[in-house]
Order: C-alpha cells, then sequence, then structure tokens
C-alpha cells in the first residue's frame, strides 16, 4: 500500500484539497439550501472516486488487493456522485434519514454501555452524554428537519476540512518518503 500511495501522491494531495475546499464552502454558506449540498457533495464523491480509482489503476506493476480496493472505493465512490447529482432531493432525503437513524440508535447504545459499566469505569457520564448527544441530534433531524441539515453541513464541512487538510498532509509526507528511499 505504501508504494501505491508513495507513487500517487499528489492524488492524495488532491483529495485532500477537494475535501478542504468542501469543507470551506459548506461552513461558509451554511444557508445554503440542502439540494445545493446534495448537488455539491455529489460533485465532491465523484471526483473523490475517480481519483482514487486512479490511484488503483495506474500504480503500476504492484500486485494485491489494495490496488483492487483503491479502484472498488472509486467506482463506489463515482456511482454514489453521479446518483447524488442526478436526484439531489432523494439524495438529501436519504442521507438524512441514514444520519438520524444512525444517531439515534447510537446514542440509545451509548446511554446504555454507560448504565451498564458505571460501576466498572470512572466518569462514566462522558460516554452517556455522547450518548445523549447523539441521541439529541438524531431527534432534531427527524423533528425540525431544515435546522439539523442547517447544523449537519457545519458539523460536515468542519470535518471535511480537517479531513483534507490530514490528507494534504499525508501526501507531501509520501512524496518527501519517496525522495529519502526512492
Amino acid at each position: 500500500m505504501l508504494e501505491l500511495l508513495r507513487r500517487q501522491w499528489w492524488l492524495v494531495v488532491l483529495r485532500g484539497a477537494v475535501a478542504v475546499l468542501f469543507g470551506i464552502l459548506a461552513v461558509a454558506w451554511p444557508g445554503i439550501t440542502v439540494l445545493a449540498l446534495a448537488v455539491l457533495w455529489g460533485a465532491y464523491v465523484l471526483v473523490d472516486g475517480i481519483a482514487a480509482a486512479v490511484i488503483g489503476l495506474t500504480g503500476g506493476p504492484i500486485p494485491g488487493a489494495d490496488r483492487w480496493a483503491h479502484v472498488l472505493l472509486g467506482a463506489l465512490g463515482v456511482l454514489t456522485g453521479a446518483l447524488a447529482l442526478v436526484w439531489p432531493e432523494i439524495t438529501v432525503l436519504v442521507l438524512l434519514l441514514l444520519i438520524a437513524a444512525w444517531s439515534i440508535v447510537a446514542g440509545v447504545l451509548q446511554v446504555a454501555a454507560a448504565i451498564r459499566l458505571r460501576k466498572v469505569i470512572d466518569n462514566e457520564w462522558l460516554l452517556a452524554l455522547t450518548g445523549v448527544i447523539a441521541l439529541a441530534l438524531g431527534v432534531l433531524l427527524i423533528v425540525q428537519p431544515a435546522e439539523g441539515a442547517l447544523a449537519l453541513v457545519v458539523a460536515i464541512g468542519i470535518f471535511a476540512a480537517v479531513w483534507g487538510m490530514a490528507l494534504i498532509v499525508l501526501g507531501f509526507r509520501l512524496r518527501s518518503f519517496g525522495r529519502s528511499f526512492g
């Protein structure tokens, strides 16, 4: 995997730059319509999928599953991005409902775990608090989807920007690694 990523370091940086750009746009304009977010997200996933597929397909003579994992990830990204661009309304609704369901289930499980672990660990209230926060997010998304969607735009934007910065640093470290040992 290292050799594959080392050779394609610039695509890792590109993925990071696109993620940072997506994150900045999402945070800068949280009032954009949810439909616009779906289109923006679809474009991002499409570009990310293409980059991931290119990493797998142009890695040179490196055998193994790592290569095909990138191709599969890329194909999934291209398919998902294209669907999001063709049907942004459905993308928004499905994404919102999936996040709400996940958040409610995760919240309930975390609160239950905190209750079960209260005699075993210290500060179990922190686990319970994370569960309550996740549960509140899920309920908010179902009860007030517009406000919940705006909150998600900001949260996703921050996540994408941080993740993108990490990818950029990784890409440049891979480039340096290639110079040192290549």
